[in-house]
């Protein structure tokens, strides 16, 4: 049958690849004569797959060399973990491509990742692959968001953890020398060195955070700022750089002069129903009503918030997050979102026991620390 499919699509004037289903598990002598008989009708080159991902790095050393009799791929399923090892064994025995996805996704446990794949190939073993890296984050988050498939937390490369440093000691590192705690620079990826603050902040990570959101305390005022960032911290709390902000100017005593005023919001949705959301805020001085659908009412009402505000700036949901405090129809609710403008980014968040309130309430603060002009003063009180 797949001597005939050859011909056929051969006889049509299309490039074939002849691939060799569940092949690790196959006898490697049949492989061969079924791609040997592949390529004597025509077929340009072929396929190993590794379709339920049993393949190890050692039998990929015994088994592929004998099978490149053209042009090969390999295609690993990443089942037992080892889709990442696997194909990187078979590039260097012999196979000329690699079968990718972005993230990883697939069948199962899924597919080979794109972006650790060429990572790998440019830091660990040199190789030039020709692929933009600086826009790898961003298409991995597009496909992320379009997909609906979040990325893990702790994924290489992507994750939102695989740049994030909070332990005082490996922030203090980086933050003298990169290197120290990170094998590729960030931005090589098109991401951002991010210190996450919590109970093992020291103070060179919360400063370097305050500078970066443009406060500059003093030494006394530094050591109050990183008393109260670790006692969130001890209290359980995941802080956000709006969370820092408003710490940092208590302390500080800087007056923070919103640029959005909340006046309304509302929401309609059911069963029978577009969620629809309609928003009315006071920017800069100016009444601004706006309104969207959406596939819910916190998708309608976080729509309809972006256009509010669309005239002002473009600014981007990137992450959306929600935690219950505790069980029950009645639990606190604690949204945390991550906005973008030009390229900066910020987190925020609302609690409310109203899901909708508390996610209007975390993009609206995110949106006015983006806002804010980044020349201001926030050294001292301006008075």
């Amino acid at each position: 049958m797949a001597f005939d499919a050859v011909a056929y699509a051969k006889d049509r004037g299309l490039i074939v690849e002849l691939s060799g289903e569940d092949a690790s598990r196959a006898d490697p002598a049949f492989i061969r004569e079924v791609y040997s008989g592949g390529l004597e009708r025509g077929a340009d080159r072929l396929c190993f797959c590794d379709t339920v991902g049993l393949l190890t790095p050692e039998r990929v050393a015994e088994v592929i060399p004998q099978l490149c009799l053209a042009p090969l791929s390999i295609h690993c399923h990443d089942d037992l973990g080892m889709a990442m090892a696997n194909t990187l064994a078979a590039l260097r025995v012999g196979a000329s491509c690699a079968h990718v996805t972005v993230n990883g996704l697939g069948e199962r446990a899924g597919n080979t990742p794109l972006e650790e794949l060429v990572m790998a190939l440019e830091i660990l073993y040199g190789q030039d692959t020709g692929i933009k890296t600086q826009e790898i984050y961003h298409l991995s988050s597009t496909v992320s968001r379009l997909t609906g498939v979040p990325l893990p937390t702790n994924k290489a490369i992507v994750g939102e953890m695989a740049f994030t440093h909070e332990s005082g000691i490996h922030a203090h590192g980086v933050l003298r020398e990169p290197s120290t705690y990170e094998p590729v620079p960030p931005e090589r990826i098109g991401r951002k060195r991010r210190i996450m603050l919590g109970k093992h902040s020291g103070s060179a990570s919360v400063e370097a955070a305050l500078a970066e959101l443009h406060y500059h305390p003093d030494s006394p005022q530094l050591a109050e700022i990183l008393k109260r960032i670790k006692a969130l911290g001890d209290a359980g709390m995941r802080i956000t750089d709006a969370d820092l902000m408003a710490t940092a100017e208590a302390v500080m005593a800087i007056e923070c002069r919103p640029v959005l005023k909340m006046k309304q919001f509302t929401v309609v949705s059911g069963s029978n129903v577009i969620p629809t959301a309609s928003v009315t805020l006071m920017v800069k001085d100016e009444e601004i009503t706006g309104a969207s659908t959406g596939t819910g009412p916190v998708d309608a009402a976080m729509e309809a918030l972006r256009r509010s505000v669309a005239a002002v700036a473009d600014i981007r949901l990137e992450e959306y997050h929600v935690d219950a405090i505790h069980g029950g129809t009645d639990a606190l609710v604690d949204v945390t979102v991550r906005l973008s403008k030009d390229g900066k980014i910020i987190t925020s968040r609302g609690a409310r026991t109203d899901i909708i309130m508390a996610s209007v309430e975390a993009v609206v603060a995110g949106m006015n620390r983006l806002l804010r002009e980044e020349n201001e003063d926030r050294s001292q009180n301006p008075d």
